[in-house]
């Protein structure tokens, strides 16, 4: 577990294999274009969500983001939630206060903000691809904006769909597809949803929360069809600009 330095303000990002995390290469370039040079973040990969409690106490932090897979985990270890990260029942960041760690889902507001650029009429339907904590942040903005959705997953609960399930009518529906999977992720750039590639069209738009590599394999597939493609990016810009004002908020 590593232990970020002894400055004053110190923020982290908890997951688990997270060497390439985004957060800590961007708040730390932030916080020296801001000069605040007592402000430190470093990443805190912990192999399971039983050594939250003993992390939290022995380093004292002003501000903690989540990712993959601690998202639903860390819920029961926090002293209280925001309403919208209630509703969402998954927590991407986390504020530390004298009342103990309240955890935020900013992962809505970043989706939100990069995914209503590219809408248009006919994107009323939706497929979420993957059933994890940041698939439930995604649902929450898609209820939002009035665009139904089914699930995807390789292990299906009851209404949601399998990969098999994708025929042609399905895919003509569902004009927005959301890869909440991390399938595509650097190193393993070839890997993909397995999605019926096939069927995509011009009056499809593909979203990718991943962000590494810029174009996974799934947008570039999309691409090929003359899908509009949207990648990760500016979701997790937007999420950390949002968790940057919840942190320095009263």
């Amino acid at each position: 577990m590593e232990k970020i330095e002894r400055k004053e303000n110190r923020f982290g990002l908890l997951g688990r294999n997270i060497g390439y995390s985004f957060s800590q290469g961007y708040f730390t370039q932030k916080f020296l274009e801001l000069g605040l040079t007592d402000y430190s973040y470093g990443n805190f990969d912990i192999p399971n969500i039983d050594l939250f409690e003993e992390l939290i106490s022995t380093n004292s932090l002003k501000g903690m983001n989540v990712t993959i897979p601690y998202k639903e985990q860390v819920i029961p270890f926090l002293a209280g939630m925001d309403p919208k990260a209630k509703a969402i029942g998954a927590v991407n960041t986390i504020k530390f206060g004298p009342q103990g760690p309240i955890g935020y889902n900013t992962d809505c507001y970043g989706f939100q903000m990069s995914l209503e650029p590219y809408l248009k009429p006919h994107h009323s339907k939706a497929l979420i691809l993957g059933t994890g904590g940041a698939s439930k942040a995604i649902r929450f903005v898609l209820d939002e904006l009035g665009i139904t959705h089914k699930y995807v997953s390789r292990n299906p609960k009851e209404g949601q769909l399998t990969y098999a399930d994708l025929g042609e009518g399905v895919m003509e529906e569902h004009t927005l597809v959301i890869n909440c999977t991390p399938l595509g992720t650097f190193p393993d750039v070839s890997e993909k949803p397995d999605i019926p590639y096939s069927q995509i069209t011009q009056k499809h738009l593909l979203f990718d929360l991943i962000y590494n590599p810029e174009k996974t394999t799934f947008l570039t597939l999309g691409e090929a069809q003359g899908a509009t493609i949207c990648n990760g990016l500016k979701m997790l810009e937007f999420q950390a600009e949002k968790a940057w004002e919840i942190w320095n908020s009263p």
